[in-house]
């Protein structure tokens, strides 16, 4: 898939898209070029210490920003593949600069589409989030109007060779900003603080996010929203597994939040067909052959009534995982506190 292929990652900088640069470079090193396209150069010059030229000669670096589509039109010179990971993501900031959210997550994405068009790219694939299934919050509204845009970019492709799809998770465990990384930092000041107890969250490792990502880049027909199969976690059972035992405040869920996150919401069920490890919600204007693709895959349609949702899910991550999972991806020097210990 990947063979003297020349991949762009927006947002190459970030969490998802350090380790999904990563991945590639140390298990596809048939690839011919990677190009990282962000609008920080520190953390640019930083990667390219730990990627360094004389030993990863398929990485290139490019500053820029998914508002400027002339830049995007630029950068995508020669580029066959497209992972768009660029987003404002943070909710109360967000919610506090709103227009400011809007040209990023959505004409932005507009851009790295027309970009993509205009350049003979062959695939694109999109990251969104659960907070884009029934939004509440401005990031959620952006990143749904993003994923409309990608999926609907198959319409009017014409006959150009080129795929467009999206994939949807969860809080990445780790992500700068997250709550395991944040709950780590003030658990030395003696209390942590809990939005609700009653929260729960969808987790998807940084890894697993990489793989389904690639998973989608193999086997995409265009349109197809992929939403992966994984666990939840109780707000509480993170707290605990950093701190056993430790003083929580409650201080009242923010403005945007939910109790529970959607990745599938009872009308997009109507849509949705489930696979082994993941689900697809279809695209509404029909793209291709809907019993074939479902044929292809193994693939089986999901009852009416179906809904994903943290709060409802049938995976659920206990204390222990979680904590075996924050020593393997987000601090390997994370010692947890002994059974009943406090802070």
């Amino acid at each position: 898939m990947l063979k003297d292929k020349s991949l762009l990652v927006t947002g190459g900088t970030g969490s998802f898209g350090k380790k999904f640069v990563e991945t590639i470079l140390l298990e596809y090193p048939e690839i011919s070029r990677v190009v990282v396209f962000s609008r920080d150069e520190l953390k640019q010059s930083e990667m390219a210490q730990q990627f360094p030229a004389e030993k990863f000669r398929q990485i290139r670096y490019f500053i820029g920003d998914v508002r400027d589509k002339d830049r995007l039109t630029r950068a995508l010179q020669g580029v066959d593949i497209v992972v768009h990971a660029a987003a404002l993501k943070q909710v109360p900031a967000c919610e506090y600069n709103p227009f400011e959210a809007i040209k990023t997550n959505i004409l932005g994405a507009q851009n790295v589409i027309e970009a993509a068009l205009d350049n003979g790219v062959s695939k694109v694939v999109a990251l969104s989030t659960d907070k884009a299934a029934a939004p509440i919050n401005l990031y959620g509204a952006t990143k749904l109007c993003s994923d409309k845009l990608f999926v609907a970019a198959n319409n009017f492709k014409g006959k150009r060779d080129i795929k467009f799809s999206v994939v949807r998770y969860g809080n990445v465990m780790g992500s700068r900003g997250s709550v395991i990384p944040f709950f780590l930092n003030k658990r030395s000041e003696g209390v942590l603080p809990i939005t609700d107890a009653r929260m729960t969250r969808f987790n998807i490792t940084l890894d697993d996010g990489v793989s389904m990502v690639l998973s989608a880049l193999e086997n995409m027909w265009g349109g197809e929203i992929f939403v992966p199969k994984i666990p939840s976690y109780r707000i509480t059972d993170v707290a605990e597994a950093v701190a056993p035992g430790g003083k929580l405040s409650m201080v009242g869920i923010r403005p945007g939040e939910k109790l529970h996150e959607e990745m599938i919401t009872s009308t997009d069920a109507l849509n949705s067909v489930e696979f082994d490890r993941h689900f697809v919600i279809l695209p509404s204007i029909p793209l291709w052959d809907v019993k074939e693709f479902t044929k292809t895959f193994n693939g089986v349609p999901c009852t009416a009534d179906f809904a994903y949702n943290s709060g409802t899910n049938d995976q659920w991550l206990s204390v222990d995982e979680l904590r075996l999972l924050m020593v393997n991806h987000v601090d390997k020097d994370f010692i947890p506190y002994l059974a009943g210990a406090t802070l």
